[in-house]
Parts: structure tokens; sequence; C-alpha cells
């Protein structure tokens, strides 16, 4: 047999007309009267009227119809079914009608008597075709029960029915098999041997919510066909269609067999480009960032990717890219890409405030075209308690291969308990961003000096590198990631990559060649049903010769934020021999957390547990992880993660307060 649709809706539809009907008598009954009164006043002279409260006025309002009968319905099933039941059946939205709409006693009848049928249809839907259900009417008056459903007509003093519906279930019916077969360009492109072809009508037998071994429910049977068919259509094939399906159930067996028939339609190919909506800027730009040439299938994923290349630029304030599914033009879809080019040039002011370095303002500006070059010139100047920046960019829009150009100009401060560290970089390079890797190419003049804060006892030790010192590199940064969400992640890994080489010189110092290794790894993973995990490791070395000295901005610093919690930002470092602090040649960090929501009513509200452990060093030989551990609240707003953190430093025995806003990777 094939499976039964809802029959809530046709239902529903019987009670509204039975409503209909019994108002239309109700009306006619009510003119009636009135005409008789007119008719017949004078006769009241003559023969006093029934009163209201004899046996015959109740007889007789009972025998019109005039009496409504209420009702109250109790349904004895497993939770699931029971919540469809009292949501679809007649009886149960019956109790909702206002009293001066209810029913009449034969309509409210005809409804319980109607209730079985209706109720079985409705755990068909849901895979159980073998339910055994009954109904029972108990009015309160008399305690009659009638387990037909009938009841004799009702008294004027008749209290509220009582309907009972008693369901067995029964065990649900089990999917055995689920077919999927295709036609069109898609079969013939698989029975001539081509791989992707083959590939996609295996992947299409695993796609649905409606599989083998799963109970069948005509919900999840009507959203594998919608997901059959957007994954196919997503694959290259826009015009897909559903050319048949069925469902085969065996109601003893408890048993179902399905078959899904696709028709795929054309190949879509990817033709021309076609650009609209540009003023300023350069057409062969958003060519370059298409990443397909003609003739390759345009799929969902390689038009989404376009997409976002076009948003990375910061060039466009609405950009969309499509194509007409033609299967006249399918071999060559020309692909529409329309754009709304962004102003020439914005500023922002921000303030914000950090554990790590305090209040904070920011001065931002961006132009998009200066001088009429295909550049992008980005200018930020940040003022906090214990760091200040400004940082100049020149970078060109993008080319072949997605790879942009760049000039860079950065002047850092940064303050400690005990130091500051002024440092001054130029780099000239090339990067790339594509949706999952970011590739960053630069050969960077660095010039750095370290110095202690005024009324401090510490005297700098030009010997252990805290003064002044150069150092020109080649360096290669990598950021990969693979994320459910970039924003706020729950599962995936994030993996930051960066290595060195390059020459630092040191005045009274040899010069000498040295290289600088970094990576830090992030996984996110749900645990259970309400928990997620978050693990980070990092580590990081410089190798050279222990005379030749490095500027501190390259060295290593652990505590903060996104290091070791409970501990002041840059703190856990080595100390050199006269008592100064100075940047370790070495580091290496690790963090577990644990955090689930608290509220189900505030589902992006979450409570954390963590603890992390770390250090920098200048000699692995005197690594000794300092060790912060406590909890936390994170609110996953629309701009990324806000993070409060109470953590105890093991080491200091001492409570320190963390706040940040996003994702460090």
């Amino acid at each position: 047999m094939t499976a039964p649709g809802r029959r809530g809706g046709r239902a529903a539809a019987g009670l509204a007309a039975s409503v209909c009907r019994v108002r239309g008598i109700e009306r006619l009954l009510a003119a009636c009267a009135a005409g008789c009164a007119l008719l017949l006043g004078g006769c009241a002279l003559i023969k006093p009227p029934v009163e209201a409260n004899t046996d015959e006025a109740r007889s007789a309002a009972a025998n019109s119809g005039a009496t409504r009968a209420a009702l109250t319905l109790t349904v004895d099933a497993p939770t699931p079914l029971r919540n469809l039941l009292e949501r679809y059946l007649d009886l149960a939205r019956l109790q909702q009608l206002p009293a001066n709409e209810r029913l009449g006693n034969s309509e409210l009848n005809r409804l319980i008597a109607a209730a079985p049928a209706q109720a079985r249809d409705l755990l068909q839907t849901e895979g159980y075709f073998d339910a055994q259900v009954s109904v029972q009417r108990e009015d309160v008056a008399n305690g009659a029960a009638d387990g037909s459903g009938a009841a004799d007509a009702p008294r004027a003093d008749r209290a509220p029915a009582r309907v009972r519906l008693q369901v067995q279930p029964g065990a649900p019916t089990l999917v055995t098999e689920r077919r999927v077969e295709t036609e069109g360009a898609l079969a013939q492109r698989a029975s001539a041997g081509d791989a992707d072809a083959m590939a996609l009508q295996q992947v299409l037998q695993t796609v649905g919510a409606l599989r083998p071994g799963q109970v069948f429910r005509n919900a999840d049977w009507a959203a594998s066909k919608q997901q059959l068919l957007t994954r196919l259509r997503s694959a290259g094939y826009a015009a897909a269609t559903l050319s048949g399906s069925n469902a085969a159930i065996d109601a003893s067996a408890r048993t179902a067999q399905l078959v899904v028939v696709l028709d795929s339609g054309p190949l879509f190919s990817a033709g021309p480009v076609v650009v609209t909506g540009l003023q300023r800027h350069d057409e062969a730009m958003v060519r370059h960032l298409a990443g397909f040439g003609a003739g390759e299938a345009l799929t969902e994923e390689k038009l989404l990717a376009y997409q976002d290349r076009l948003q990375k630029t910061l060039l466009f304030q609405s950009i969309s890219v499509g194509f007409e599914p033609d299967p006249a033009d399918a071999a060559q879809t020309p692909v529409r890409v329309r754009l709304t080019e962004l102003p020439l040039q914005q500023a922002t002011v921000g303030v914000g405030v950090s554990a790590n370095t305090g209040p904070r303002v920011t001065l931002e500006h961006l132009h998009r075209r200066p001088f009429d070059w295909p550049v992008v010139a980005y200018n930020k100047l940040e003022w906090a308690r214990d760091s200040q920046s400004w940082a100049g960019d020149f970078q060109t829009h993008p080319g072949a291969g997605f790879y942009r150009n760049l000039v860079g100009v950065q002047i850092d401060r940064l303050r400690s308990d005990t130091d500051v560290v002024l440092s001054q970089r130029l780099r000239l390079g090339r990067t790339q961003d594509t949706p999952r890797l970011e590739r960053l190419y630069f050969l960077e003049l660095l010039r750095s000096r370290q110095s202690e804060l005024p009324g401090t006892a510490v005297v700098l030790s030009s010997s252990a590198g805290a003064s002044t010192a150069t150092a020109l590199s080649a360096n290669l940064h990598l950021v990969w990631r693979d994320l459910d969400s970039v924003l706020l992640p729950t599962r995936g890994i994030t993996l930051a990559l960066q290595g060195g080489a390059g020459q630092a010189r040191h005045p009274g110092g040899p010069d000498g060649p040295f290289a600088r290794v970094y990576g830090r790894f992030t996984g996110y993973l749900p645990l259970g049903q309400s928990w997620y995990g978050q693990a980070r490791l990092e580590a990081g070395q410089i190798v050279k010769r222990d005379v030749v000295v490095v500027p501190d901005a390259l060295g290593f610093r652990a505590g903060g934020d996104d290091s070791v919690r409970g501990y002041a930002y840059r703190s856990l470092t080595p100390v050199d021999d006269a008592g100064g602090t100075v940047s370790g040649q070495g580091v290496l960090t690790a963090s577990v957390e644990v955090a689930r929501p608290i509220l189900a009513s505030m589902p992006s509200v979450w409570g954390a547990l963590f603890i992390d452990a770390g250090r920098a060093v200048s000699h692995w030989r005197d690594f000794k992880p300092a060790l912060g551990y406590g909890v936390g609240v994170r609110w996953r707003s629309p701009i990324g993660p806000l993070r409060a953190d109470l953590a105890w430093a093991d080491e200091l025995k001492k409570l320190r307060l963390h706040l940040s806003v996003g994702i460090a990777f």
C-alpha cells in the first residue's frame, strides 16, 4: 500500500461545515420563534407561559437542540503521539470553541464516533499503521459511559461531557529499503563512465532525513525528497525535478520500501561572466575572482565561493552571483554578477575595554581607490592604557589567483608590569585568501627597543638583548579553517602556522642568522546533547646561536585572555640576570574548556569551566607550566562571543577577571 496523506485538514473542514449547518438551523428557528411571538402575542393573556424551570421547558430545550454540549478530552498515548492528536483531532479543537458556539449533542456524537478513524490516519503519518484506538464518553451528571461513543439526548442540567481516547500504537513501521534512481544527463554521464557523475549518484543514496533502519514518517519522507532535489540542483543540475516517488507500506510486517526517481535535466556549465553595477572599479578584477573557467560545472559551492571572494574585497555593499537555469543555454550559461559599490572612503571610531591592555579608543580610515589607483589604503590608530599602535597598509585589488600585493607599516608600543617594548615594522609581500586557507608571504624589516619602566629598579642588560635590535627576514604565514561557523564555531578546527628566517643585528654584539617557527591549534567539538568542548595548543621556538640577539618583538610571552588566564598579559616570560623581563626563545601553552547553555530559555548564554597551562622560556630546561583555572560566562552574540572569565592563578594564589570579544586564530 502507499502511505496515506495527513487528513487533519479534511476533518477540520468537516467540523467547519458542521458548525455552519448548526448555525443556519439556529437562525431559522430564531426567525420562526420571532414570527410566532408577533402573531400569537395576545394568547399570553389566555394561557400562562411555561416556566423556565419546569421539566417540560428542559425537555423542549433539549429536543430543540438549544442545549450546547461542552467537552473535556483526555488522550492516553505516548507523549509525542499525544501531542499530535491533541493538535489535529477535531475533538481537541472543539474544546477551544466559545460557549455560544458549541455544537449540538448530535453533532458532538458524530465527531466522537469519527475520532478513532481520524486518529488512526494521523498515527499513520508517524509510522504507526497498526494502531488500536478506542473512544469512550462519560456524562458526569449520571455517570453513564458508552464505549460506542453514542449518548442519550442531553438534559439541560447535564455537566460537560468527558471523552477519553485510548491509543495503543504498537510497533512503528521501519524503512527497510530506500532506492534513489536518476534520469536525464546525470544518468547518461554516469553510464558513460564520468567519475563525478558516478560519485554524485553514490552521494544521493545517502542524502535525506529518512534512511533504512529509521521509523517511516510522512514529514521525513517529504523532507528527504526535497533534500535530494536540493543536493542535485546544488551540484550543477539546476533544472532537476522529481519524476516520481513511492512508499510501499506492509502494515502487517511493519516495513516500508521507498523509491525516488529524479530527472536531473542538463548539467549547467559556465559561459560568459556578465557584470553589472560597476562605476569606479575594474571589471577585470571581478572576473579574476570567479575561480572557474568556461565549461566548468556551475555548482552551488563555486558560486558561493565566488560571492565570498567578492565580499572579502571590502569594495561592494551588495553582491549577487547567479544564473538563469534555462536548459537551452545549459552548455554555455551566462553567470550574472550584480554589484553595488561601497563609498570610496569610510571612517570609523570605536571604544572598548580589554583585561589585557585596559580601555581603548580606535580610529580607522579606509580609502578604496586613492589617486584612482586599484588599491585599498587602510589606516588604524589604537590608543589603550597599556598599548598604542598605528598600522598603515596599501593592498592592491585582487588579481589572478586571488593574490594581492601589499606594503605595510606598523608601529607598536606594549607596556607590561616591568618594561616597555617599542617596535617598528616595514613589510612588503603578497596575500591570498580562499574560503578555508589564507596565505601571507612577506619580507620584513623589524626594529625593536626594550626599556625599563620609570621608577623600577631593573637595570636592562644589553647582553640579554634588553635594548635595541633589528632583523631582516622572509616569512610565510598560513591560517587554515574547517569550521561549522567562523563567527561562532561549535565543531571543527583552526590551524595557524608561521615560519620565518633572516639576519639579526644588535649594537655591541655579533650579527647572525635566525629562524622562527610558531603554531597554534584550536579544536571545537560537541559533547553529548548540550555540552561543548574546546581545546587549544600553542607552541613556538626561535632557533639561533646564543650570542645572536633578535628583536624582542620576535620573542614569545604568555599570560592573558587567549593564553594562560589568571595571569597578567605577557607576564609569564623569562627574567634575565639583572632581574628584567625579556621575551622568551620558546613558548608552550595549552587550554581545555567545556561549556553549555545556562538556561534553556537563553540558549546563547553559556557557562564554562576551563584550565590553562603554559609559559614562555629562554631554555626548555627551565620550563615549568603555570596553571590557571576557573569559571566563565559566554554570550554568543551576533558579532562574536563575549567572554567573562574569573580565573585562579595557581602560582600567584590570586583571582583575576578576564574580558574578551571574538575568536583568536
